[in-house]
């Protein structure tokens, strides 16, 4: 008990100094502060969301007495709660439905913590926006004297043409950073969990991984809400960033399906990867191609011409 109250305090300790670190300034604290859930999703994972949680407070409690109160609340919002969350989540088991011998569990797939994780990113870029005001006016003109302090750019039409475009993209873009974020971390927490033998569930099989069908009428109501203008518009690119990460996770997944029997196999994932990695707009593709596997059913369908009975879906 002693052990694992330690490894929590130890967990939230690290969590809080890697989230802090941005203060430095230094280039590694901008790795850092990404990987500032690590600590505690590795704690949730191999010694239970709980004392993660705990852990996570004490450090929020260090950052309140050493930086500031409003350092602490946004090291709970954006670090300590979607991390605990999410491996609370992850745990979770129930019986299977079918009877079996030995008994099976069902464990909680991992398409709904990839829609809880977008979630999390939708909510915690929005907390952020929301420090600077509460009306989308009073958000820009914040991003726009934030960009023109950082880029430190003179008054042109160039510039400001810039900063314009600068300032309608840093929402999603923010989300979006915010959701690979996310997952990278869970990634990273359940493989180190797994190899020190404390992930108490089966590694999943992530080409099965599948959205809940109601995330798409979810993108097509932020999408919606995107056009409307305002906070509401913000609410609505955020949300849509957010969603269309999601599907290009799943469009990864899909390609990992459709190309089980393609040869030089590897070099055809491996390939995609880096030009997604370098050039970015890439990973469009993916994304239509988790869009098409989620209206048409693209993996059900190439198991089906090959006779071969599906996977579990996760």
């Amino acid at each position: 008990m002693m052990i694992n109250i330690l490894i929590a305090l130890a967990a939230g300790c690290a969590s809080a100094l890697m989230f802090v670190s941005i203060v430095s300034g230094a280039l590694i604290s901008l790795l850092l502060f990404y990987l500032a859930p690590l600590p505690l999703m590795v704690a949730a994972l191999g010694w239970g969301p709980v004392g993660a949680a705990i852990g996570g407070l004490l450090g929020a409690v260090g950052l309140a007495a050493i930086v500031s109160f409003p350092y602490a609340l946004a090291f709970i919002v954006t670090i300590v709660i979607p991390a605990c969350w999410l491996g609370h989540l992850a745990l979770l088991a129930r019986p299977a439905e079918v009877e079996t011998d030995p008994p099976t569990l069902e464990w909680f797939p991992v398409g709904r913590l990839v829609a809880w994780m977008a979630g999390f990113a939708a909510l915690t870029t929005m907390a952020a926006l929301l420090t600077l005001g509460t009306d989308g006016t009073t958000i820009n003109d914040g991003l726009r004297t934030g960009l023109q302090r950082a880029l430190s750019t003179r008054n042109s039409a160039d510039a400001d043409r810039l900063i314009d475009a600068l300032v309608a993209v840093a929402p999603p873009a923010a989300a979006t950073v915010a959701m690979l974020t996310l997952t990278l971390n869970l990634w990273l927490a359940g493989k180190i969990t797994a190899t020190s033998g404390r992930l108490t569930r089966p590694w999943p099989d992530l080409r099965t991984t599948t959205l809940p069908a109601m995330t798409l009428a979810v993108l097509s109501l932020a999408l919606g809400l995107s056009f409307v203008g305002g906070v509401v518009s913000l609410v609505g690119k955020i949300g849509s960033a957010a969603l269309f990460v999601a599907y290009g996770l799943c469009g990864a997944a899909t390609l990992h399906t459709l190309t089980l029997t393609v040869r030089h196999r590897g070099f055809l994932l491996s390939s995609t990867y880096a030009l997604v990695l370098i050039f970015l707009w890439p990973a469009i593709a993916l994304i239509a191609l988790g869009l098409a596997d989620a209206v048409f059913g693209l993996r059900q369908r190439y198991f089906q011409r090959r006779s071969m009975p599906p996977p579990t879906i996760t």
